[in-house]
Parts: structure tokens; sequence; C-alpha cells
């Protein structure tokens, strides 16, 4: 497979590429089942690679890491919290599913934002999910150094950091092949060690495993230490404020299944079994900490949920055990941050919403260039993260911290336009459908709306909403000039043809 690049069709405009033999081209040959597409994309990610990203892409370092400070604030209560959320994805997860699977793109929601709302809702939702992920990049980064320079205090933290993003960034440039197999072993650790912890977990919570040091309360634990809602009901919501976030990266499947062997069936697969992946993983793991200890037990916010739970247990250095398995879910985020971000700049780019470069793909049928700009960043942020950690830093955090919100907003207006394409287009692509439609996706509307107002009277998601707001509004504005810089253009050149 050669280098190449998107390029306008005959009689179409260069600011308007044809969309019928694009990246995000409703109906590429990509998605046939062939070696390749029509895009240049390779399609190289494996059954095995796509049901383990599927899996895998729930299970983000923040559950680990940040489940202890929701369990503080809410109590056992945090359950409903990571109920209403995990449910909340599970529909928006439908609704991309739906068009995911009759319309298989690089670019997933931000290709259908194109198609259903208009250009400036795929540039801006695109470029936003970009920004998002290559901000995660240093954060993850970041968090991975701290661990490896535990392990290795000879090798300063930002040696580590750069180290943890060169060799994921060769990983993604080998071929994606490679990056759906370290994802592959990445996804599996994390998928092993939770199934492993609910299962260990709940013969301590009925006192049968034995040399046990838990006194295997049963359930007692949810309710014996102030309640159910030990904080109040209105905990529920400050609990989903926290965990909320924990979920993002549910949708990365949608954009792998455009460089696999069969995007439809993995995309079926993927957002039929979103609803035990949630409930196995998210609620069963911190349910099982929740009956192992008091949720006001002082080592949970101290060592971290998971860990307290396996010291409670007798788990033998259980700290280095979840270091082990933290530092790959980081890198796992990590290898996905970057894989999602090229992939969403290659997307705009044939799109001509960035550079054209970024669509263009090597012989291997890699993306390098949309993959060397959101490392380059990444590079750029962990370097910001380093020197200037609560000014500049702590800006990109906040003004990326409300873009997961965004994007399901996005999803769930597209999908209610999008479904009245698919059907007049090609409604034999209609293998998964949205439940209730439309009525459950203005409830989910309805709640994610919820959330981002509700933020506003949280001190730290306040500040996180408004800027970005702020970024997005710029983002929409910058769209809406090129939109409007094209269509005079446009105009100038079609005026002395008809005169």
């Amino acid at each position: 497979m050669t280098s190449q690049t998107t390029t306008a069709g005959p009689g179409h405009h260069p600011h308007e590429p044809d969309r019928s033999n694009g990246p995000d081209a409703p109906d590429s040959p990509g998605s046939s089942g062939s070696s390749g597409s029509s895009d240049g994309l390779q399609a190289g990610l494996k059954n095995r690679h796509l049901s383990m990203i599927a899996i895998g892409g729930v299970i983000g370092a923040g559950l680990f890491v940040g489940s202890g400070a929701g369990i503080a604030a809410a109590g056992p209560a945090i359950l409903l919290s990571y109920a209403l959320v995990g449910l909340m994805v599970v529909f928006v997860m439908r609704m991309l599913g739906e068009m995911a699977a009759a319309r298989p793109s690089s670019g997933s929601f931000s290709a259908y934002a194109d198609q259903a709302l208009g250009r400036w809702a795929g540039f801006s939702i695109g470029w936003l999910y970009w920004f998002f992920w290559v901000v995660v990049l240093a954060v993850e980064a970041t968090a991975g150094a701290k661990i490896l320079e535990g392990w290795v205090p000879g090798v300063p933290q930002w040696a580590w950091a750069l180290i943890v993003m060169v060799v994921l960034t060769a990983t993604n440039l080998v071929s994606v092949g490679s990056y759906g197999e370290f994802e592959f072993w990445f996804a599996g650790i994390k998928v092993v060690a939770i199934g492993a912890f609910v299962v260990v977990g709940l013969l301590a919570v009925f006192g049968v495993l034995p040399g046990s040091d838990n006194p295997g309360a049963g359930f007692a634990h949810l309710t014996d230490t102030g309640g159910f809602f030990p904080e109040g009901p209105g905990a529920i919501l400050t609990g989903v404020l926290m965990v909320v976030f924990s979920f993002m990266g549910s949708e990365i499947v949608t954009l792998a299944a455009g460089e696999s062997e069969n995007p439809q069936r993995a995309v079926q697969k993927a957002t039929n079994s979103v609803i035990w992946r949630i409930a196995v993983f998210y609620l069963g793991s911190i349910f099982i900490v929740l009956t192992l200890l008091p949720w006001n037990d002082k080592s949970i916010v101290k060592d971290g949920s998971y860990v307290a739970a396996l010291n409670s247990i007798g788990i033998p250095h259980a700290g280095q055990v979840m270091n082990v398995i933290v530092l790959t879910a980081v890198l796992s985020c990590l290898n996905s941050g970057l894989y999602t971000a090229s992939r969403m700049a290659f997307s705009l780019g044939g799109r001509g919403d960035a550079p054209k470069a970024f669509a263009r793909t090597n012989k291997r049928g890699v993306p390098q260039a949309a993959i060397l700009s959101s490392v380059v960043f990444g590079f750029v942020a962990v370097f910001f993260n380093y020197q200037w950690p609560d000014t500049v830093f702590q800006f990109l955090l906040n003004s990326s911290g409300a873009v997961a919100l965004f994007v399901w907003l996005v999803i769930c207006f597209t999908q209610l336009r999008m479904r009245g394409i698919i059907l007049r287009e090609s409604p034999e692509k209609l293998v998964v459908r949205m439940w209730l439609f439309p009525y459950l996706t203005w409830a989910t509307i309805a709640m994610i709306s919820f959330v981002l107002v509700y933020m506003l009277t949280d001190d730290d998601g306040r500040q996180q909403v408004l800027l970005s707001l702020l970024v997005a509004a710029l983002v929409v504005a910058i769209s809406l000039v090129r939109e409007a810089r094209n269509r005079k253009n446009r105009t100038a050149v079609e005026t002395p043809a008809n005169t």
C-alpha cells in the first residue's frame, strides 16, 4: 500500500472534500473486510484485539486511583453514583454503536457530527476530543513515571516520562497491529487483575478464603457505619462528579473498528457487552471494596481503595501488586490515547479540517504525521507539567475536564439526526438500534446536561465547566470563521464562471 492522502473528487471545491470516498465515507471499502481501506489505513486489528480493546476501554487508571476519594465522599452510596454514570455510558455507547455499525469511520462521532449536524460540529468536537487525549498523554506519562521512579530512583522522573512516551510512540508508528497487540496484553492484565480481585474478595467477604485476615462480615459494612447514605442522598451527585471521568475511553473501540477485518461485527459485539463490562469491572470491584472494609476506614484514602482491600485480606505486598496493575492501566491509557488522538487527527485531515499531511499514511497504513503531531503536543504538555504544574498545566487540565461530557452530548444530538439519514440511505445497515428511540436519547441528553449544570455548584467542577466551555467556544468560533471564509471563496470562484 502506498502513501496517500484524501483529495477532493471531480467537481468538488478543495475546501469541501468529497465525502463519498474519503476517510469517513459512509460505505468505504475498508468496512467490507478487506485488508486495507480506501483511506489508506490498514485493517490490521484482529478480532481478539478489538474484543480486548472493548473490554479494557472502560477500565482506566482513574478506577484504581480515584475511587477512594469517591467512597470517602459518598460512602456505600457511591455504588449508585457508579450505576448512574454507568447507565449513561451504556446509553451513549448504544447510540454510538448504532452509527458506527452502519458507517465505520476512523473519525467516529466527529465524522457523524459532520454529516448530521454540520461542518462546524464535526470540526469542533473532533479538535476538542484530540485536545482531551493529548492532555491525557501528559497526565498518564507523569503518573507512570512516578511509579517507575519509585522502583528505580536513579532515573529521574522526567526521563521515565520521556522513555514511556518514546516506546509507545514507536509501537504506534510500526503498525496498527502492534498497537493492538500491546493493548491486548495491557487490557488483558487489567481484566485478569480485576476478575481475580472480585473472586478473591467475594470469598473473603463470606469468610471462606483460606488464610484471610478479613473478618468476613458479609454485606454488613454496607450499612453498619451510618447506613447506606451516611453523607445523605445528595452525596450521590457529588459521587457522580468524582467518577464520571473514569469512564472516558469506552468509545475508543468505535474508532478502532475502522481498522479491523469486520468493523460491523466488532462494533455490534462491543456495544452489546458494555453492560456486563461496567457491571463487573466498576460496580463489582467497588462493591467488593465496600464489603471488605467500612467506608470510612482511613486506609481507603491513604493507601487507595484496592490496596486497602487487599491489605484487609492479607495479600502480601499489596501496594506493589497494585502499583504493577496501575502502571499497566497507565500504559494502556497512554497507548490508546496516542492511537485515538492520531486517528481523530487523521480523520480531520481527510475532511479538510486539519493539515492535509495528517490524512497521509505510510506504506504500513499508519498515519505517521498525525501520530507525531499528537505526541509532540503530549511532550509539550509533559514539559508544562514539570515546569508550571500549578498554572499552565492546571489550565490545560481544567480546560479539557468537561470535554468528555461535551462529546457524549454531541453523540446524542448526532444520533437523533443520523437515525433518519441511515434509514433513508442504507436501512439494511441499521443492525444496532438505540432502545426506545428517541425517548431514551432525550433522557440521556437531560442526564448529561444535569451533570454539567450540577458541576457549576462545585468549586472544582465549576472551573472545569467554565474553562472547557471557553475552549469549546473558541474552537466553534474558529470553525464558523473557516466556514464563512470557505463560502466566500467559493462564491468568488463561482461568480466569474456564471457571468
